[in-house]
């Protein structure tokens, strides 16, 4: 449609194009909704159904728990069925054992029955055997019965002299009784004069061997020992006597060897030689494994010593203590030096 403008020119009326445009826009605005609420609807459905399938879906998996639980109430059952098979089937065997037990033991005392029944019947055959052979040699024993009544009375007067002998014995056993007791006595009285004896020479060799040392800060006597200083006698760490000791041993061997003399044979006594050293453990570069060694071989050459000074052997022993016997408990300078030294001590074996 045209339309005239005032100044008189035409124009084109474009509204209706619009009105068109907007109605057919507005159709399709409208199919939109349509089609969005047809697919909310078609997709409620769908969501309707799977809620429906999921509801049903949880009953079944319920009703499945249920199923499950009673299931392994069964297992459970079972189990505890099994269990009280298993124990009966474990006694069952234990009795099943024991009868083959008994059944073996059964058949043992049979086989023991019927051997003894065996046996039985063979001395039952050898009694009947033997009282026939009794019943002929009746005649023959009763001789051999009177023989034996005379050797009986034979015998019982062998007894009745054993017996008088066995009194006299038993007279003769007291006096013995008597006179060992007697000869106990003397022997004790005569140890007791060995052993003052000994003690007298002990005394002696005490004061001999301290007259013959002299007074010397290196020696000193305790109780029924001579303690020599080890520093008197050896050098540190060493078993051979060095110059000053072999002079103290010699001295001691002139003394010693005068009194081996005048003690009588039938004393018996030793000249124990005892060694001792300090709790101080040995270096590496010793050539002895302990103070024990040590000790034991120092007194060795104390005793070679002496017995090249012409000491008999039988009256001379070496023992070696180690550190095992100290004279003072204490670990300083001083007591290791008062507890390494050599004893030498009259004694009986």
């Amino acid at each position: 449609m045209f339309t005239l403008t005032r100044r008189g020119a035409r124009s084109i009326n474009v509204w209706p194009g619009y009105v068109d445009a907007l109605a057919a826009l507005l159709m399709v605005v409208i199919f939109v909704l349509l089609i969005f609420t047809l697919a909310q609807f078609l997709l409620r459905q769908v969501v309707s159904d799977q809620n429906l399938e999921l509801e049903i879906l949880h009953q079944h998996l319920a009703a499945l728990t249920d199923e499950l639980g009673l299931a392994r109430e069964r297992v459970t059952e079972y189990e505890a069925q099994i269990g009280q098979l298993s124990d009966a089937i474990a006694v069952l065997v234990g009795e099943r054992a024991a009868l083959l037990v008994a059944r073996d033991e059964d058949q043992a005392r049979l086989a023991a029955g019927e051997r003894r029944i065996a046996a039985l019947t063979d001395l039952v055959a050898s009694q009947a055997s033997a009282v026939d052979e009794e019943r002929a040699l009746t005649s023959e024993a009763k001789a051999e019965v009177a023989r034996l009544d005379r050797r009986l009375a034979v015998l019982q007067q062998q007894l009745h002299e054993i017996a008088e002998a066995l009194a006299v014995s038993e007279a003769d056993r007291g006096a013995q009784a008597a006179e060992i007791a007697d000869l106990g006595t003397r022997l004790n009285i005569e140890l007791a004069r060995r052993v003052n004896e000994l003690e007298h020479y002990r005394s002696e060799f005490f004061g001999r061997v301290r007259e013959a040392i002299g007074d010397q800060p290196d020696l000193r006597i305790e109780g029924d020992r001579f303690i020599f200083q080890s520093e008197l006698l050896f050098a540190s760490g060493v078993a051979e006597l060095n110059d000053a000791g072999r002079a103290q041993l010699a001295r001691l061997a002139e003394t010693l060897a005068g009194l081996e003399d005048r003690i009588p044979p039938e004393i018996d006594w030793v000249l124990r030689i005892d060694g001792h050293t300090d709790r101080v453990p040995l270096t590496r570069a010793s050539p002895y494994r302990s103070n024990w060694e040590l000790s034991t071989a120092r007194a060795l050459s104390v005793v070679d010593f002496l017995i090249n000074q012409g000491l008999s052997p039988r009256r001379i022993a070496a023992t070696g203590f180690g550190e095992h016997r100290p004279l003072d408990p204490a670990q300083d300078p001083d007591a290791n030096r008062r507890n390494r030294r050599i004893e030498i001590k009259l004694t009986s074996p």
